[in-house]
């Protein structure tokens, strides 16, 4: 575990995974935040934010929750919540003092007002400008599956999602799940990982062992 000290990862959930009876999310972030490890979770409205702050905090005492208007954390660019450089200061100020951020998917607007934002955009780009070493992203199909062959997609490289999540047969969350992973990677993310956060730890499992029960992005850096 020692490699993993200070290490972050933003963990993308979805409401499935938090409303699984047996769901294992915060007890999984809670164990790596005891191991040196610095979680970041993108909720996917304000509504589930507050609720799993209040879910992690009855063990935890750890959660803070924050809009994209906190710290300034997430500019809007334009109207429709595209996000701007991603201001990390209350990211790292909270994750140095143990904390975990969680995030509602909003995004600071040019007149100063809360402007929704896609929450998948959200977590590839505060991932890459924390420099995480994973990014992962909580879908209920559970990874990629190969329509040809109905087989779990285990790995691809950003050009390979990219192509993949323009397929009009797959669902269209997903796809943007994929294409957002594929984004994290090419700025720099270590690895994106599309999971069924359902699976009990499977946010361990998919940081800590080289084991896959969904599908990984991974490539090297976007210098285009």
């Amino acid at each position: 575990m020692q490699g993993l000290w200070n290490s972050t990862i933003v963990v993308r959930v979805d409401e499935e995974s938090l409303a699984c009876e047996g769901a294992t999310v915060a007890r999984d972030l809670a164990f790596l935040v005891e191991r040196g490890v610095r979680p970041i979770v993108v909720a996917p409205s304000p509504a589930v934010a507050k609720s799993y702050v209040r879910t992690m905090n009855r063990t935890a005492n750890a959660a803070v929750g924050l809009s994209g208007c906190d710290g300034a954390l997430l500019p809007a660019a334009s109207a429709d919540g595209k996000i701007a450089a991603v201001q990390v200061g209350i990211l790292r100020t909270l994750t140095a003092a143990g904390y975990v951020p969680v995030i509602e998917p909003t995004a600071l607007g040019i007149g100063g007002d809360d402007v929704d934002a896609e929450p998948d955009d959200i977590a590839a780009a505060i991932a890459a400008a924390t420099e995480a070493s994973r990014a992962i992203f909580f879908h209920a199909a559970g990874g990629v599956v190969d329509p040809e062959s109905a087989s779990l997609v285990e790995e691809l490289t950003a050009a390979e999602a990219f192509a993949l999540a323009d397929r009009p047969d797959l669902d269209a969350g997903l796809c943007t799940a994929i294409r957002a992973a594929a984004r994290g990677v090419r700025a720099g993310v270590g690895a994106a990982q599309i999971v069924d956060g359902r699976v009990a730890h499977a946010a361990v499992v998919e940081f800590l062992t080289s084991r896959h029960i969904g599908t990984q992005v991974t490539g090297g850096v976007f210098l285009g």
